[in-house]
């Protein structure tokens, strides 16, 4: 019969082991980092306006009710190709009036209806939080979510 592991042969295939699996964990995060930076997302248009309307969505809690590339809650539309759904890479100048008129005009006191509140939002902090949803709209997501539907 063979003998079973020594003290010393288990410790130093458990310290192998675990060195082995944390220096690919280290690896595969900062291929994450490096795919993030450099190829899923274009920090070149990464302009004051989107960095506001980003500060907006979150103020507002925007992500309570909407999707936004698959991530959040599912009561409203996912609004990470809310851009593309408004036809703004074809027309740009109608499609942010579209979701202006949209975000103006949600109709509330609806019984059993599922609604917007009422925001009130000056007309920088509308033209903020489309460029914000127009700059989700070019993150590079892989096919993701599946349903681009809406």
């Amino acid at each position: 019969m063979s003998e079973l592991l020594t003290k010393s042969a288990a410790r130093n295939i458990f310290y192998g082991g675990s060195a082995f699996f944390f220096a690919i964990f280290i690896g595969l995060v900062a291929h994450t980092h490096y795919y993030a930076r450099t190829t899923s997302t274009d920090e070149s248009r990464l302009t004051a306006s989107v960095i506001n309307g980003k500060h907006i969505w979150e103020k507002h809690a925007c992500i309570n009710c909407h999707t936004i590339l698959g991530e959040g809650a599912y009561f409203a539309p996912e609004l990470g190709n809310v851009w593309l759904r408004y036809d703004g890479d074809k027309d740009p100048k109608s499609a942010r009036e579209a979701l202006k008129a949209w975000m103006i005009n949600q109709p509330t006191g609806i019984e059993g209806r599922r609604q917007m509140p009422k925001f009130v939002f000056t007309d920088k902090e509308l033209d903020d939080l489309i460029s914000f949803l127009e700059w989700s709209s070019t993150i590079k997501t892989n096919n993701w979510p599946p349903n681009k539907a809406g």
